[in-house]
């Protein structure tokens, strides 16, 4: 299959490389060239702009970095740039008055939302899972796409929308836990706790969820580096607020969580802050990311 990717950050980087295993052709565009070395160097064909890369696609996947950078890219003139028949998959975290802006540039049958539930290297071992939303049939017309993509998929509804709702509930669950992980962590360590019996405790405890053990590392440690960078983090808890304000929900611990990764991504070493992964989170309690003052 001819395959457009927009957008060749960690994650995009991590869907090039799994579709070019799976020996599909793949045409790959990002805003800073650069970004495109690794796939190219695993094969990937590197376009000029977006519409050159999705001149010919049959389907073209969208992973860039938030709203307003999918709304610039996805617009009317890519729109005329697809290929009849073509059908768009946004696998970026957004909000879903975006999904549905998305879907209303493109047609109602030419888009799907199908954000990813897992790391880059989940990705590239075929190991993560995609939230799908979007018509029915555009949906089945790509089942064998997901199941090169992926090794699992939930399907949220045909309002795409559902799919990007679903990833900001899962992302805050992460993100949520994390910083009260790190506050724990933090506290454990201040009060004395030898290292190995809070590590061992942090491993074997049921209090810890399963999708927090690949990141006790970073907690218990001062190297934070790693792939989900805490501005990212911070604009995910912003979305889910908005979604609850949608909604006339009031969230007591959401802007404290927020306020939590946005000091972590302000006080990063501006030398290492790229490589910065959530886990960082932790240096928020221990003194090192001040909080804003309101």
């Amino acid at each position: 299959m001819h395959l457009a990717l927009l957008g060749t950050g960690r994650m995009g980087t991590a869907i090039a490389q799994r579709l070019l295993e799976a020996g599909h052709d793949v045409t790959v565009w990002n805003r800073t060239r650069s970004k495109t070395a690794a796939a190219a160097a695993a094969g990937a064909v590197v376009a000029e702009s977006p519409g050159a890369a999705v001149a010919g696609a049959e389907v073209v996947l969208v992973s860039l970095a938030d709203d307003a950078a999918v709304l610039a890219t996805v617009d009317e003139a890519l729109a005329e740039a697809l290929s009849p028949g073509s059908v768009l998959v946004d696998a970026s975290t957004v909000g879903p008055t975006t999904s549905r802006e998305e879907q209303r540039r493109l047609g109602p049958d030419r888009f799907l939302a199908a954000p990813v539930l897992g790391a880059p290297e989940a990705v590239r071992g075929r190991a993560a899972t995609l939230l799908l939303g979007g018509p029915e049939q555009a949906r089945l017309q790509l089942a064998a796409l997901w199941e090169d993509l992926a090794g699992a998929h939930v399907v949220c509804g045909e309002d795409p929308a559902l799919a990007t709702t679903m990833k900001l509930v899962a992302n805050y669950l992460l993100l949520g836990s994390l910083a009260v992980c790190a506050e724990a962590v933090a506290t454990a360590q201040a009060a004395g706790v030898a290292p190995k019996v809070l590590e061992g405790f942090l491993r074997s405890s049921p209090l810890v969820a399963p999708g927090l053990q690949n990141r006790l590392d970073l907690l218990l440690g001062q190297d934070h580096r790693g792939w989900f960078a805490p501005a990212l983090g911070a604009k995910d808890v912003r979305l889910f607020e908005q979604l609850a304000a949608n909604a006339a929900l009031r969230l007591p611990v959401a802007p404290a969580v927020a306020a939590a990764y946005q000091a972590t991504a302000e006080g990063a070493d501006p030398a290492s802050g790229a490589e910065e992964d959530v886990a960082a989170v932790v240096e928020v309690p221990r003194g090192n990311r001040p909080l804003r003052t309101h």
